[in-house]
């Protein structure tokens, strides 16, 4: 969970809280039109009311869209002071994996607090630590320094063909047990499979693997995303 109370006074630029929360819509606004403020609150430590606030000093700024009943949508400005916060986000995380020892599926909610105490010499100074890694642990892309992010041509797992050879490029969950479980089985950004078999209603899908098999659900399946090859 991410905990967004901070200092929400303006100065007449985007405060980091604001930044933080914009970035948390561009996260969600990657699977849903628009992000339903219920749908926000589960993924930030905030009240309803603080949300609520929150949206309106985006949209009064012209960083966001707010329809009622239907949700929030970043605008292009607020696309653009998201991607600060994107990228400490992302940056830490690879950071925490690679340089301080944590898995995957622990980095994202410890990146939540350690992200505040960047400031840019310590950001340049993790990115060169961490040989200026374009991707996070869980393969989403890091933006720039300049704000320019570059999504991968990569589609659903479940929507592939039977047959096909695929790289797996993006784990799109933050749940930590099935993070730990995918890590288990191997399944982390930059494996390479075929899919052999897939069961009809929704039902498990057999990869081969280096010349082993592994069987998952469709749940767990729906949150891979991949590249052919």
């Amino acid at each position: 969970m991410t905990d967004l109370h901070d200092n929400l006074d303006l100065d007449g630029s985007p405060s980091q809280a604001m930044q933080r929360y914009a970035a948390e819509v561009f996260r969600l606004q990657q699977d849903h039109e628009q992000v339903s403020l219920s749908h926000l609150a589960e993924h930030v430590d905030s009240s309803p009311q603080a949300i609520s606030r929150m949206i309106k000093r985006l949209t009064d700024g012209g960083y966001a869209d707010y329809e009622p009943y239907r949700g929030v949508r970043l605008t292009k400005d607020g696309e653009r002071i998201a991607m600060p916060s994107l990228r400490r986000h992302r940056l830490s995380e690879v950071f925490l994996v690679q340089v301080m020892g944590y898995d995957w599926a622990s980095a994202h909610d410890l990146t939540d607090l350690f992200e505040r105490g960047i400031n840019e010499e310590l950001e340049d100074r993790m990115s060169e630590l961490t040989g200026h890694p374009t991707r996070c642990p869980h393969g989403e892309p890091i933006p720039s320094k300049e704000g320019v992010i570059s999504f991968p041509d990569d589609k659903p797992l479940v929507d592939q063909e039977i047959g096909e050879n695929f790289r797996l490029s993006r784990v799109r969950t933050h749940d930590m047990d099935k993070l730990r479980y995918i890590a288990k089985l191997g399944l982390t950004p930059g494996v390479e499979f075929s899919l052999v078999s897939r069961a009809p209603f929704r039902g498990p899908l057999r990869l081969q693997m280096d010349r082993s098999d592994q069987v998952i659900g469709y749940e767990l399946a729906s949150s891979m995303w991949v590249e052919s090859i």
